[in-house]
């Protein structure tokens, strides 16, 4: 009977879907290369992974409107990461642990177990004593249509920690043995819990990962653990941790103990617009990560969650990224390499001086294309570099390299008319001879990396497609930039 009420309600919903996404597709603040749902409202990356020849994307969705409320689970499938089709929701509210206007089916994982995609993911629900989290599980024999199991919930939260911030579990298998990652809070702390399970279902408390002792926030949502090379990596999103919007940690883990030993962190992204980011193995071996571009803190500042609301939708993915290591441990987050088939008109200059006369930059259309550039740190003289982007209509982006007081600072408080917040990382640049600079720019969206992409910003602005110049100007000084590379890319969302 449950299995033909969750049916239901996804068919329902995607009645809703047919009628709204014709509409929908055509709204102006629509991006051209960056992954959205056809209609509504998408947060978190979930369950993603690449089974029987695919990459599976599933969401955090609702299909009804352009904000957030009764959480489903989109789902779509793609060979390059690039060119999405979209397949039926593959969860909806259904139970009472999950059917809750204000609840749903939350954030989790995928794992392939004996021919089978399993998904775990929290259910949400409020039966009259406060909002309740728990882990549960669904499994396809074709990764397209899914049961709930009917013995869920498979975890609840343990005795000190808030029923209602136990949430996203990141599953994953170690030789014969699966292993499962919680967020959680605990005395006003976040955490990360380790469970294991021989069998994908019944689960049992290994250890605490990591937990903070106040410097990272309340409460870690959507934590991934993983390994790279000969370390692993735990990443998380914190709450009420100031500006840290997605962080990471490389250290030691034991198995046999479930203990981890961190000696390095650092930022995944600096922007305003990184949260919640989940990580998977590529066929070839990469570990690819992707991240929802939008964050929470900021984004009730504005009224219905944000100017696309009006257009029927609201949120997108950042660009896949593959994460490497570098040698001191720090990670690199490069744009996975598919994203250069979608050049368009490449064009390259040689060395180039810039002073503090504007000099403009053609780019594909000004509004979705791809800029490189390297910066001469040896011969560069000025304090600091403006890399305007998105101006007109006396509106711009402007991406400032502060070299004298060595910061990067992306302001987009002049950007569209709704967006607002600077972003600001530290650049490390005793020693180096060159600076890497390389853009995305898509509709509505900045994503901005530097210092061998290791520090990134991406930000969400909204500006109109008469915003399509590009400036850059030096303070103090000249610039000499050894290279310069520009092109468009070719629109995949828009057919």
């Amino acid at each position: 009977m449950s299995y033909e009420i969750m049916e239901k309600n996804i068919k329902r919903a995607q009645r809703e879907i047919e009628c709204g996404k014709d509409k929908v597709k055509d709204g102006k603040m629509r991006q051209h290369y960056h992954f959205m749902a056809q209609t509504g409202w998408l947060n978190d990356p979930n369950g993603l992974i690449y089974f029987r020849g695919k990459y599976h994307f599933f969401f955090q969705y609702n299909p009804y409107h352009g904000f957030w409320e009764w959480m489903h689970w989109g789902h779509a499938v793609s060979e390059d990461m690039l060119h999405w089709e979209y397949l039926p929701l593959a969860l909806a509210p259904s139970e009472a642990y999950d059917n809750h206007l204000h609840g749903g089916c939350f954030s989790g994982s995928a794992i392939e177990c004996g021919g089978r995609l399993y998904l775990v993911f929290t259910a949400s629900t409020n039966e009259g004593d406060g909002f309740e989290q728990t882990q549960c599980i669904a499994y396809s024999e074709d990764g397209i249509h899914f049961k709930k199991y009917e013995k869920n919930p498979v975890l609840t939260a343990p005795e000190g920690v808030a029923k209602d911030q136990f949430r996203d579990p990141k599953v994953w298998k170690h030789e014969d043995t699966y292993y499962l990652v919680c967020g959680a809070s605990r005395g006003n702390r976040g955490q990360a819990l380790l469970y294991r399970s021989k069998d994908m279902l019944q689960w049992e408390f290994f250890n605490v990962l990591a937990e903070s002792r106040g410097e990272w926030g309340s409460m870690w949502e959507c934590p991934d653990f993983y390994p790279l090379g000969e370390k692993y990596v735990l990443s998380f999103s914190p709450m009420n941790a100031g500006d840290h919007t997605a962080v990471y940690f490389v250290g030691d883990f034991d198995y046999d103990t479930g203990k981890f030993d961190y000696h390095v962190s650092g930022e995944m992204d600096w922007g305003l617009d990184f949260y919640a980011p989940q990580s998977f193995q590529a066929p070839d071996g990469r570990r690819i990560v992707v991240g929802w571009s939008n964050e929470w803190e900021w984004m009730p500042q504005w009224k219905d969650w944000g100017p696309t609301y009006k257009e029927g939708w609201c949120g997108f993915f950042n660009i896949p990224r593959e994460v490497r290591m570098l040698e001191d441990d720090t990670l690199q987050f490069l744009p996975v390499e598919e994203m250069a088939t979608l050049r368009k008109d490449l064009q390259s200059k040689g060395e180039l001086a810039v002073m503090e006369e504007d000099i403009g930059i053609t780019a594909g259309d000004g509004v979705s294309f791809e800029l490189m550039m390297e910066i001469d740190l040896v011969k560069t003289n000025a304090d600091k570099l403006e890399l305007d982007l998105r101006c007109g209509n006396g509106k711009k982006t402007a991406c400032i390299f502060d070299f004298k007081n060595a910061e990067l600072r992306v302001d987009r408080t002049n950007a569209d008319g709704w967006s607002s917040g600077v972003s600001r990382s530290v650049m490390y640049l005793k020693g180096k001879k060159v600076l890497d600079v390389h853009v995305f720019s898509d509709q509505s969206s900045l994503e901005i990396f530097t210092d061998r992409y290791r520090n990134n910003h991406s930000n969400n602005i909204f500006a109109a497609d008469e915003q399509n110049q590009l400036k850059i100007r030096a303070y103090g000084g000249t610039v000499f930039i050894k290279e310069m590379k520009t092109c468009g890319l070719k629109d995949v969302n828009r057919f």
